[in-house]
């Protein structure tokens, strides 16, 4: 199956991609909640967290765990949120997770979650960052 997420992988569609290794990709959500919004996919295309094997959370879970702390580093948030939608509200069908920097007082309430837009050449910028504390 190709979905958005496989075309991102094999790099037919551009992200701003902030990590990738043989088992996860993280990228930026074109549609942030806050920027730095990223998003972590196993590379191997799996609709849903319970089509994942086993042996393949670690992977996913450790890197969304080094995307958080990324976050902190890279854009001094207080704290991130992680979420992961399955199938309902999955506007991709491609195991996906959240990762979202937060900050004390940001407006985030609930499951109210106005986007917001990079502006032109911003995203690049927030990419950088986030894949600099990503190394580090």
């Amino acid at each position: 199956m190709t979905d958005l997420f496989c075309s991102i992988i094999a790099g037919d569609v551009p992200a701003e991609t902030v990590h990738r290794d043989e088992h996860t990709i993280a990228f930026l959500d074109h549609r942030p909640l806050f920027k730095g919004h990223t998003l972590v996919c196993p590379v191997r295309h799996v609709d849903t967290l319970l089509d994942l094997e086993p042996a393949a959370m670690p992977a996913l879970f450790g890197t969304a765990q080094r995307i958080a702390a990324a976050l902190g580093d890279a854009l001094g948030c207080q704290g991130t949120f992680v979420a992961m939608n399955n199938v309902v509200s999955q506007s991709i069908p491609h195991l996906h997770v959240h990762v979202v920097p937060r900050t004390k007082g940001d407006g985030l309430r609930g499951f109210f979650w106005p986007r917001t837009k990079y502006a032109d050449g911003e995203a690049a910028e927030y990419a950088a960052r986030i894949r600099a504390a990503v190394q580090r």
